[in-house]
């Protein structure tokens, strides 16, 4: 338990705010090299700091076994969501307090790397190769983070055979659900011109308003689907709208709203973009979207198991499989190959005093080690 409680420490005081490079990396990679690993880091994004595309540090590090043996991979991120005010150590100085380890990352994710780094020594070399797959970008815009690391591993001709992300999927208790999917997400900016003009004079104006609010209740009122039998049914969320008018006797010139679509795998981000553009179009708006992700499912099945497994044995309780919650960056690793999520309870994930139990440490670091064995038998 100190050895896996001093990796989770080191982690989380090096501070990571998104697009995390330099210290955290350095950790990191001073905790492989001496397990075996050969490291490799890069930077990819060449924006200034601030912007999508500010530089990204992203490392991967392998552990070759013998020839033809399967291979298994353990990915999450070193980059961590601004700590804000008011805690009550200091964010990025964790801190134990009775049986709980705080700071920023305790949970997301710092705290589950730290359980890989520490499941892996004992995992025998000769058992097969693993690997880690770990970026400084995905809790931002994730341009250049996990895609920037698969372009690296399908050049240099790794392909591993299942891969581990180790999100915080546990909610009431360490080992209670495994995220065998998610569900996609797409982020889409309406707008309507108008002419702008005096409220007295309407004869002269357009107001793009009323257009606006008749395209919305068009889209607010969508029944997307029912769900299927893993995802819950889609949901269309009005996110923001926007005149910007100061003056109370004019008549805008463009009105503009917002709208987040969270989909299962009935639909595609190209087929509700195409949906909701037509709608704009017909109420004489635009629509310009941003898919984030696309959904991907695991079905349950031999990768599940082995999770399942380990979790019962360690901890005596039976994960539940589920698709619920926000995207992750399994949507990008689903391309390479299969890939479930498993980790810390997420309580505390992005607030303050985020902590994690430091028994739940040690639990994950046992439940990794018998998942990785047991992918590579």
């Amino acid at each position: 338990m100190t050895e896996v409680l001093d990796l989770a420490k080191r982690l989380m005081a090096a501070e990571s705010v998104t697009p995390a490079t330099g210290s955290v990396f350095d950790e990191m990679q001073a905790m492989l090299e001496p397990l075996g690993f050969d490291v490799t880091r890069f930077t990819r994004g060449d924006g200034e700091e601030g912007s999508p595309e500010a530089p990204v540090e992203n490392l991967f590090a392998i552990r070759s076994g013998p020839e033809g043996s399967k291979h298994f991979s353990f990915a999450g991120h070193l980059d961590v969501v601004p700590p804000g005010g008011g805690w009550a150590s200091g964010a990025f100085e964790p801190e134990v307090r009775g049986e709980l380890l705080y700071g920023r990352g305790a949970v997301d994710m710092k705290g589950a790397i730290a359980c890989m780094v520490e499941a892996v020594k004992d995992v025998p070399a000769e058992a097969g190769t693993i690997s880690f797959i770990i970026t400084g970008d995905e809790e931002g815009p994730a341009l250049h983070g996990t895609r920037a690391l698969i372009d690296f591993m399908r050049a240099e001709g790794h392909q591993p055979d299942l891969c581990l992300v180790g999100e915080p999927t546990s909610v009431n208790r360490l080992g209670d659900m495994m995220k065998i999917g998610r569900r996609g997400s797409v982020n889409i900016w309406l707008e309507v011109e108008g002419t702008q003009g005096h409220v007295a004079y309407p004869h002269l104006a357009e107001n793009p308003i009323p257009k606006l609010v008749a395209m919305l209740a068009e889209l607010d009122a969508l029944e997307l689907d029912e769900g299927t039998d893993w995802f819950q049914p889609s949901n269309l969320e009005i996110t923001d709208l926007e005149v910007g008018n100061m003056a109370h006797n004019v008549i805008p010139a463009k009105a503009e709203a917002r709208i987040s679509i969270r989909f299962n795998d009935l639909h595609s981000g190209a087929s509700l973009s195409e949906k909701v553009g037509a709608i704009a179009e017909k109420h004489g708006g635009i629509a310009k979207p941003i898919i984030s992700g696309e959904p991907f499912l695991t079905p349950p099945g031999e990768f599940s198991d082995i999770i399942a497994r380990a979790v019962k044995e360690a901890t005596g309780v039976d994960p539940e499989p589920s698709t619920t919650g926000g995207t992750s960056d399994a949507r990008f690793l689903r391309s390479v190959c299969p890939v479930i999520e498993f980790g810390l309870v997420n309580a505390t994930m992005h607030k303050r005093d985020e902590a994690v139990a430091i028994e739940d440490l040690s639990t994950l670091s046992r439940i990794y080690t018998a998942i990785a064995k047991d992918a590579l038998a």
